[in-house]
């Protein structure tokens, strides 16, 4: 069954039937025509996004270029973008190797092969610059999906301020960089989508495409089966949404299960993780991290950033929980926030790793619906302005992307 608000039904004709005029309904909207019309619902949020997130480059390039960096590199071809350059030309690792962060099998396929189908298309582009375009585009997807979302739930304007807000977190310059983000996130909340609106085969195809992106597309392929199994047993035997519940884990365990035969050990994807540092450890690591930092240590502005996201997105995460957000939701954001947090691996990443979970921000989109306007809008520009300077101070004063 469908989540969200139900629209009221039609009052009763009072006119008897032998009297009606005898017309057909209207004929439904042809594909194109409703996509035309979503995307003028969804237009102010996608150029508010736009704004905020050209914003981002307006303080970022002229910052880089004054540092003397390239801003093409920096965007396209640095840190995780070349690993993902490297799999897309190279392919991948068919060892397992005994060194600290080398095997690149620890990254995803499908970025990489869109990547590689892009320069495939046009092989005169710089090097990244697919894979650049990729991420641009998915960002705008993603943060329609992110408003159709919120829309659904909380009305336009609390969907408009979702995906304000998602542009504006403190990394969100990644989001316009050669990484998996935008994608994982567009696939994300395109799914949640589905499954608010009953849409089970979509629900269950676009979570195994989340996990063929990223590690935790498991916390979004559980949720959407889950959610799909629970329909089952409340609204009886139905094939899609059974369909749907063994579609979406098929991603994940697909490049599990690969890795291992690669590899020639059942273990193999989580023996590359181990080679990473990056096992599960429910918590202990990340809070032996945050002691460190701020009791034996004066932590960095980025390292300070890093772990007020993660407590914000606990508090966030409760709150959402009191708001009693539908179960998909909070089944994903939940599960997305056991493995960033329950992880042992290095601390620097995870409020990136953590950006895919923007149900989280929806305690304060609709919030800040509720608001006066002159409220929503100072919060909003702050929000903006700060994830502009961060940005900056993330690629070019600290040391490299996260």
């Amino acid at each position: 069954m469908p989540y969200g608000p139900i629209p009221a039904t039609a009052a009763p004709s009072k006119v008897p039937a032998s009297r009606r005029p005898l017309t057909s309904a209207p004929p439904r909207p042809g594909l194109r025509r409703r996509a035309a019309r979503a995307l003028r619902h969804a237009a102010p949020a996608l150029l508010a996004y736009g704004a905020v997130r050209a914003l981002g480059l307006l303080v970022f390039v002229p910052w880089a270029h004054g540092e003397r960096r390239s801003v093409r590199h920096l965007l396209m071809a640095s840190w995780d973008c070349d690993w993902y350059l490297k799999i897309a030309r190279h392919g991948y690792a068919d060892t397992l190797g005994t060194a600290y962060d080398a095997n690149n099998l620890a990254f995803f396929p499908l970025y990489p092969l869109l990547v590689r189908a892009g320069d495939a298309l046009a092989p005169g582009l710089p090097r990244g610059a697919a894979g650049l375009g990729i991420s641009l585009l998915c960002s705008f997807l993603a943060a329609w999906g992110i408003f159709a979302v919120g829309d659904r739930l909380y009305g336009r304007r609390a969907g408009v301020f979702l995906a304000v807000l998602w542009g504006s977190l403190p990394v969100a310059l990644v989001q316009w960089m050669g990484y998996t983000e935008s994608l994982f996130t567009a696939l994300t909340a395109w799914s949640l989508y589905a499954v608010l609106s009953g849409r089970w085969l979509w629900a269950g195809s676009l979570a195994a495409l989340a996990g063929l992106t990223r590690p935790t597309g498991a916390a979004l392929a559980a949720a959407v089966s889950v959610t799909a199994l629970l329909a089952l047993r409340r609204d009886g035997f139905s094939l899609r949404p059974l369909l749907g519940a063994l579609l979406a884990p098929l991603g994940w365990f697909s490049y599990v299960a690969w890795v291992g035969l690669r590899l020639g050990r059942w273990d193999g994807y989580f023996a590359v993780q181990k080679l990473w540092r990056n096992q599960w450890d429910g918590g202990v690591e990340t809070v032996r991290r945050m002691q460190a930092l701020f009791v034996t240590e004066r932590p960095a502005l980025f390292y300070a950033m890093v772990t007020a996201v993660l407590l914000g997105s606990v508090v966030l995460y409760v709150l959402s929980a009191a708001d009693r957000q539908p179960l998909p939701l909070l089944l994903f954001t939940g599960l997305l926030l056991l493995i960033v947090v329950g992880s042992s691996g290095v601390y620097f990443p995870r409020a990136r790793f953590l950006m895919p979970g923007f149900p989280l921000l929806m305690p304060l989109a609709a919030a800040l619906a509720r608001a006066r306007p002159t409220v929503a809008v100072t919060v909003l520009t702050a929000a903006a302005v700060g994830s502009a300077v961060f940005g900056g101070h993330m690629l070019l004063g600290w040391h490299g992307p996260p």
